[in-house]
Parts: C-alpha cells; sequence; structure tokens
C-alpha cells in the first residue's frame, strides 16, 4: 500500500472513531469512580447518617434519555436536589449520582416502550449505589431519598439490593415522595414495609398532593391501591390534620434558597380509597401543576414543598429512634 494510502485510512479511521465517540460517549454508561459522575459526593462532615438522594425528572429534550454530556441540563439535576437538600442535610451526608435519567417525553410512550427506558436509568442508579455501598458507607445509618422519577428509583434499589438483612439492618428511612408505594409492590416484595407512624425505621414514607376535586391524576389512577401517609399527623388513615400542625411550607430554588416560607399554610387529610394526600383550602390556580398530563389542582411538584420543616423534623425523629435502638 502507498504511503499516501496508508495516511488516507489513518485519518479515515481516525475520523470514524471520532464520531464513534460523539455519538455514543453521551450513552455510555457512567464510571461513579470518576468524581465527575457525581452531582455531590459526601457533602457534609460530622454526621451521624448518609442520605443517598435520587433526582426528580428534569430532562425536557426530544429526547428518550439524559445525556450525561449536557452541561445545561446537569446544572437543572444540581438545581432540583438543591430544592430538597435541605430536608436531610441537617442529619445526613449527601451523595447523589448524576444518571442517565428517562426524559419527560419517555413519560409519554406506551408502557412497553418506555420501561426499557427506565430500566437504563435504573441501571446507573443501581451501580452508583452499589459503588457507594463498597466504598462509603462503611456501615453507617442509611436514608434512601427521592422525589418523583427520583422516588421511582428508590423503590427499586428496595426491589433489588435490600433483600440483603444487613443492609436492612441500616436502613433509617426511604422518603419516596411524588411516587406510589402500591400494594402489589409490598406483597412481591415483603421486605419493603410502609410507614405507620412518625418515629418506625426501615420503613418507606410515600404520599402525593392534590386538591379535593381532583379524582385522578397519572400518579395516583382513579384504581389507584397504594399505601400513604399523612406527612402532618402521620396517620395513615382519613383523620384530617389541621394546618395548624404545617410547620412551614418551604419554596426553594435551585440554589436551595428558601424563597418563601407559610407556616400554617394547609392542612392535608388521606384519601383512603386511592391512597392520595388531599389538600384543602388552597386556590389550585395559585400552585399550577407545571408538569405535563397533570390536571389543575394536582400538586404533585410541591409534595415536598408543603410539608418541608415537617419533613425536616421526620428524618431528624426517624434518625433519633434508628440510633436509640441501634447504637
Amino acid at each position: 500500500m502507498k504511503k499516501s494510502s496508508k495516511l488516507f485510512l489513518g485519518a479515515w479511521l481516525a475520523l470514524a472513531a471520532a464520531l464513534v465517540m460523539l455519538f455514543y460517549a453521551p450513552h455510555a454508561a457512567p464510571d461513579y469512580a470518576k468524581a465527575e459522575n457525581w452531582a455531590y459526593f459526601g457533602i457534609g462532615e460530622g454526621k451521624s447518617a448518609d442520605v443517598f438522594l435520587i433526582c426528580p425528572t428534569v430532562d425536557m429534550n426530544n429526547e428518550d434519555s439524559m445525556s450525561l454530556t449536557d452541561e445545561k441540563t446537569k446544572q437543572n439535576f444540581v438545581g432540583a436536589l438543591n430544592m430538597e437538600r435541605g430536608i436531610y442535610e441537617p442529619c445526613a451526608r449527601l451523595y447523589a449520582p448524576f444518571y442517565r435519567q428517562a426524559s419527560m417525553r419517555a413519560y409519554a410512550k406506551p408502557e412497553a416502550e418506555r420501561e426499557p427506558i427506565f430500566k437504563k436509568a435504573y441501571g446507573d442508579v443501581s451501580a452508583a449505589f452499589a459503588h457507594y455501598l463498597k466504598h462509603e458507607n462503611g456501615g453507617r445509618p442509611l436514608i434512601l431519598a427521592g422525589f418523583s422519577q427520583g422516588a421511582d428509583m428508590c423503590l427499586r434499589l428496595l426491589q433489588e439490593h435490600f433483600r440483603d438483612e444487613k443492609l436492612r439492618s441500616q436502613l433509617v428511612a426511604v422518603y419516596a415522595l411524588g411516587w406510589p408505594l402500591t400494594k402489589a409492590l409490598t406483597e412481591s416484595c415483603p421486605w419493603i414495609a410502609p410507614a405507620r407512624g412518625e418515629s418506625d425505621t426501615g420503613v418507606v414514607i410515600a404520599f402525593d398532593c392534590e386538591a379535593p376535586e381532583v379524582s385522578e391524576t397519572i400518579i395516583t389512577p382513579a384504581k389507584n391501591s397504594a399505601f400513604t401517609i399523612n406527612p402532618l399527623n402521620w396517620r395513615t388513615d382519613a383523620t384530617p390534620a389541621d394546618a395548624a400542625l404545617n410547620l412551614g411550607a418551604c419554596f426553594t430554588n435551585y440554589s436551595g434558597a428558601i424563597t418563601a416560607e407559610v407556616p400554617h399554610l394547609c392542612g392535608a387529610v388521606i384519601d383512603e380509597v386511592r391512597g392520595a394526600v388531599k389538600v384543602p383550602g388552597l386556590d389550585p390556580a395559585a400552585y399550577p401543576p407545571i408538569v405535563p398530563g397533570l390536571p389543575k389542582g394536582a400538586y404533585h411538584v410541591y409534595d415536598y414543598q408543603f410539608f418541608y420543616r415537617n419533613l425536616q423534623k421526620n428524618v431528624a425523629d426517624r434518625l433519633s429512634a434508628y440510633l436509640a435502638a441501634k447504637p
């Protein structure tokens, strides 16, 4: 082969390799040994527990899975985590992986097409969690936390990893907010237990909020059968919780700063049929659903904001109860 031909072939192969990397790099599974693949990694010293925090859906792009080379979306990813980190940060070190989460577009797909996208997202979360357990946890008390898609990922972690009794013994609680804890899941995975009160440990705290007139959402369908708990009185029945029990609704921004705090904003009562938490006395127009596909009065995006201070206190209370029982 002539020297010029060899040079041409070498250049062509180099270009082809670059194009392959350009196409596949955004889609490659992240290496969690690299700091760049973590939004938070061991933030906060001197805490008696860790929280593994999983981000909700922020990818609004025309794609099925979030690209980990999209810096703008990654900034939104960190921002969304910042909005809820204050609930957990007083008690625990923070760990939160970047992952190829399902985009908002993916939710509109039929289930057969949607589930592989969520399995890919979960594959990243599971790999990050395994890395964290091996290299960072060291037997410390553990809180799992996530909102919306992040809550879905928490429940998937419970299904896969927490069959192990030793790991379950480290579990303080799971805050799977804005996602249903279905009875079908607890029946198929009996080691997954719903919270029954304000200080039980090793349990799942799950609820999703809506106005009294709402009868169905994509998160809590009309024929839903799920466990839920009232974040104001920590009951699982239809006993109403008055707004006086609300220690403070906190509305946060992407820096994590509280832009407005309103004590006693709202009360709450459980719809025992569907497992939703009804929030009376608010004007739904003042709290738009924001998420595509949710009806007026669906307060999903406010699940943790309406009850921010109560959740913050509850994390501390459950950790105290855990440490008292397992010093």
